[in-house]
């Protein structure tokens, strides 16, 4: 399957990318941040200078320039286009279920600490795995979720406090 991804790059640029365009990259991974790429009879030096998986935000030096790079997936597009947005869920308690899924693994218990943007739970939705992350500072005031239940698209699945 194609998977296709939205990436902006320094808040100005939008690109449109499917996991395929990947396939075409002649790749060399040089160290564990390091890789050198060829496209279209082009050589790049790649670093990767910080990445924040769980907001799929990086900096990424491409010769030697660097470049604030932000991907979205399916998930995160189609969350945008059914008009939810961080800044409402920030200020929010609940953490409900963006769409319809299988619960894969519950990370915390009632009464732990979280940061904001640790990940919660794990969610299958649409044949893929999505970290849902902690919108806020906080600590977990209640679990309504198992490891390996269905959630409905809305359903609260944990509680802040």
């Amino acid at each position: 399957m194609n998977k296709i991804f939205k990436v902006k790059v320094n808040d100005t640029f939008e690109f449109d990318l499917k996991s395929s365009d990947m396939v075409t990259l002649d790749s060399l991974q040089i160290s564990k941040s390091n890789y050198h790429i060829i496209n279209n009879n082009k050589s790049y030096k790649v670093t990767l200078e910080e990445s924040n998986f769980d907001n799929r935000n990086y900096v990424i030096s491409i010769n030697s320039n660097k470049y604030n790079v932000q991907i979205s997936n399916q998930l995160d597009l189609l969350i945008k286009e059914m008009g939810f947005s961080v800044g409402i869920v920030k200020k929010a308690n609940d953490i409900k279920a963006p769409m319809p899924g299988l619960v894969l693994s519950v990370n915390v218990i009632e009464g732990q600490k979280v940061k904001e943007g640790e990940t919660l739970l794990i969610l299958e939705a649409m044949k893929m795995e999505n970290a849902i992350g902690a919108p806020k500072d906080g600590i977990i005031k209640s679990v309504f979720v198992k490891n390996g239940g269905t959630v409905d698209k809305g359903q609260l699945m944990i509680e802040l406090a």
